[in-house]
């Protein structure tokens, strides 16, 4: 777990180091950053590495059922994409923030439906979906703390194609790793697994043995 929040708090200063103009936000370090939707940082691959968790945790799930360590970590993500994805998008109906490609102030809130910036969605879902692999696995196997670098990557290229701010992705990437935490250390069944019928536990692959 230190290593996770070691991991947080680099994530914090990336984000927060960058040459700030006109900072503000609940922080005093939202800023507007050069729009670069080239290379790494296109649009495109951002998209990719959003669905890819999506089908990565899903599959996984569904394949393994719950009759393993790792079968369950994939159900327990399953689970933190869930209930991130619904308090991020409760959050943006709340907070109805404008995002840097709408506006050059980063202190435009409760504007609208459309103004969707707080806290960052995709920065969320998919440190939600690597946390509980992080939780279950870290100690034992150290290198998976490298899927910290996942949302990290994503935090920076949202800020770069000014889909968000600063403090939008810091806030995203703690409601997931939250939220993540929880689902990986609560007793009993996976939430969404317990809601289904009893095959999906069994998983496609012992199902069809």
């Amino acid at each position: 777990m230190r290593r996770l929040c070691l991991a947080l708090c680099l994530l914090a200063t990336i984000v927060a180091t960058a040459p700030a103009r006109a900072a503000g936000g609940p922080f005093g370090i939202d800023h507007r950053l050069h729009y670069d939707n080239s290379g790494i940082w296109k649009r495109n691959n951002q998209l990719a590495l959003m669905y890819g968790s999506i089908l990565t945790v899903g599959v996984g799930a569904l394949a393994l059922g719950d009759n393993s360590k790792l079968g369950d970590t994939f159900w327990r993500s399953v689970d933190s994409m869930v209930f991130t994805g619904v308090a991020a998008t409760g959050m943006k109906y709340a907070f109805r923030r404008e995002r840097p490609s709408q506006t050059a102030s980063p202190d435009q809130w409760f504007k609208g439906v459309h103004a969707q910036s707080f806290p960052s969605g995709e920065v969320s879902a998919v440190a939600a979906a690597v946390t509980p692999f992080i939780v279950n696995y870290g100690q034992e196997h150290p290198a998976v703390y490298a899927l910290a670098l996942l949302p990290a990557y994503d935090a920076v290229a949202r800020m770069k194609v000014r889909g968000h701010w600063q403090s939008d992705v810091l806030v995203g990437a703690a409601l997931g790793t939250g939220i993540g935490i929880w689902t990986a250390r609560r007793t009993g069944s996976p939430l969404v697994l317990s809601w289904l019928p009893g095959g999906f536990q069994v998983g496609f692959i012992h199902h069809f043995k």
